[in-house]
């Protein structure tokens, strides 16, 4: 009225600029929302939003129904493009009839009834770990990463390093959590059963003095778990302090380490199986082959074989060299079926090794000589022939024995020396089989097993 227009136009122009300029003004809104409704139906689909839409959508034949349907409506609304939304309708049309037409024609899919997963066999239950590690709760930060040195990682360098020293590839070890051990707990298994446990702290460091003394530093005084040394774990903090007073410094994962390695070289004869000998003589070299065929089965069983090597791995003799193994094997077996002896022909052919593998820093062998008096006391008590000799020895005469052995070995170490007690080829392995139960470090070799160029420095005698 104010205008002087027709009651018709006023009507469709106030029309325009309400209605319409309120659709208009949705237009943002739809489309965020048909975004938001694209992010939601595409999560869990692979590939592309444009790809996941068409195989959600245009594979659909409900949904391209719908489609049609809708389209065909909008196209006969006034003011709407009639042709576009006819095309639309028409062509979501043929693509809904065309995609049930080809799933009827698809084959029908036998959907199989699911079957129970079926119950691992029991022989499996029979199976045990050569090797286990069971860690406390507190110390499974030890298997992903402690300041860069996992524990895994010194495993997998510890077991290189045993091959490469005593001439076969350990088991793999298994690495498992027991919550029934303590916080910062751990237990190493053989074969299933317990070889060694201790405690370490994550954060903290171990200290040991050289000179076997307590460490002077506050902190908890404990026992080394490998050796059983006096042992002080300290805060990282003191680290310098301790270097400085010439402590030896050594963090948590290093410390169960090293208390693996001395349970693995004390059950190396355990480990060494049947399987892994018939491995070792697979994996010489071509040219060694030809040694192997001769002397086994015709000369000597796989099962001597591997019991002889098992002799030299309890006394931690490197069996890295096998063809010389093998050889004296294949030397003393005609003459003797005591494993005794045929071992006592092997180390004599290792003498080179035997000798250079205990020899001092100034390149000597040290060593630690039995008195002719013991000789003939070890002669004169050997009974039996054959595998039945043994040593009979009256009790006191024993202790008198390792009462000078750790005197005489004692004195050594104060000066500085790891000697090999030398003893006459006859009783090495008694020697050896009694010094084994208190001193299990302690070589002993006899005359025969020392190489001809081998210079010797005598530390004591017995």
């Amino acid at each position: 009225m104010q205008h002087k227009l027709p009651l018709g136009e006023a009507a469709s122009t106030y029309t325009t600029m309400t209605i319409g300029d309120g659709l208009v003004s949705q237009i943002p809104a739809l489309v965020i929302s048909l975004a938001a409704g694209f992010l939601v139906s595409k999560s869990g689909v692979e590939g592309a939003a444009d790809k996941a839409l068409v195989a959600q959508l245009a594979m659909n034949p409900v949904s391209l129904g719908i489609v049609s349907a809708s389209a065909g409506v909008l196209a006969f609304v006034p003011g709407m493009p009639m042709l576009s939304f006819a095309l639309i309708s028409l062509a979501a049309g043929a693509l809904a009839w065309r995609r049930s037409r080809d799933a009827l024609a698809a084959p029908e899919v036998e959907i199989e009834p699911v079957q129970e997963a079926a119950e691992d066999p029991i022989s499996q239950t029979l199976a045990i770990d050569e090797i286990k590690i069971e860690l406390g709760y507190g110390l499974l930060a030890l298997i992903n990463d402690l300041e860069g040195r996992r524990l895994t990682d010194q495993i997998k360098a510890l077991r290189r390093t045993l091959a490469a020293e005593y001439g076969f590839v350990m088991p793999s070890v298994r690495i498992l959590d027991n919550m029934r051990l303590p916080s910062q707990g751990y237990r190493l298994m053989i074969k299933e059963l317990d070889a060694g446990a201790g405690e370490v702290r994550l954060g903290q460091l171990m200290a040991m003095d050289p000179r076997g003394g307590q460490v002077d530093i506050p902190g908890e005084h404990v026992k080394e778990p490998a050796f059983q040394l006096p042992a002080t774990w300290i805060d990282e903090s003191l680290r310098e302090e301790a270097t400085f007073r010439g402590y030896t410094i050594v963090d948590p994962a290093t410390v169960l380490t090293t208390h693996l390695t001395e349970v693995l070289k004390e059950n190396m004869p355990d480990l060494l199986s049947y399987a892994e000998v018939q491995k070792l003589l697979k994996d010489l070299a071509p040219e060694q082959k030809k040694l192997v065929d001769d002397l086994i089965p015709s000369v000597v069983t796989a099962t001597t074989v591997q019991r002889v090597l098992q002799a030299l791995l309890r006394e931690r003799v490197s069996i890295r060299d096998l063809p010389a193994i093998l050889e004296g094997i294949g030397e003393a077996v005609p003459h003797t079926a005591s494993i005794t002896q045929v071992v006592e022909q092997v180390r004599a052919r290792l003498a080179r090794q035997l000798s250079f593998a205990h020899r001092a820093p100034d390149g000597a062998l040290p060593i630690v000589t039995l008195s002719p008096e013991w000789e003939n006391t070890f002669a004169e008590a050997l009974i039996g022939q054959g595998e039945d000799r043994q040593l009979a020895l009256a009790p006191s005469r024993l202790q008198d024995f390792i009462r000078g052995v750790r005197d005489t070995f004692e004195q050594a170490a104060l000066a500085g020396d790891t000697p090999v007690l030398l003893t006459s080829p006859g009783v090495r392995p008694y020697v050896r089989s009694i010094i084994e139960r208190f001193r299990g470090q302690t070589p002993v070799m006899s005359q025969n097993e020392v190489h001809a160029r081998a210079r010797l420095r005598t530390v004591g005698t017995i």
